[in-house]
């Protein structure tokens, strides 16, 4: 999932979203990835990286799947109930816009 998911970044990223470069760390499951987006660009590195998250988010594949695909937008029930973990889930909106979500 995560693959298909990288593919359709580049054609749907939109600058201008993030003034400085923002670390998404998602956990799905058994894989994970840390996005970094910018003003300009973004980088995709399969794992973690050295530098700390600005947000680190955990789910299940199947969530993050209705979530990219299907337009689903959690609400506060989805966090409090566990079924996604995030130390900062206000920069998660952004990073949906910066991908066209």
């Amino acid at each position: 999932m995560i693959e298909a998911m990288i593919s359709e970044m580049e054609a749907a990223f939109c600058k201008g979203v993030f003034a400085a470069e923002t670390i998404f760390l998602f956990n799905l499951e058994k894989e994970t990835v840390t996005i970094v987006v910018g003003p300009d660009g973004y980088r995709v590195v399969m794992g973690t990286t050295p530098e700390p998250a600005d947000c680190e988010c955990s789910t299940g594949a199947g969530m993050f799947k209705r979530i990219w695909y299907d337009g689903y937008r959690p609400g506060i029930m989805d966090f409090l109930g566990g079924a996604i973990r995030c130390d900062n889930p206000l920069l998660l909106p952004g990073f949906l816009k910066a991908f066209g979500r």
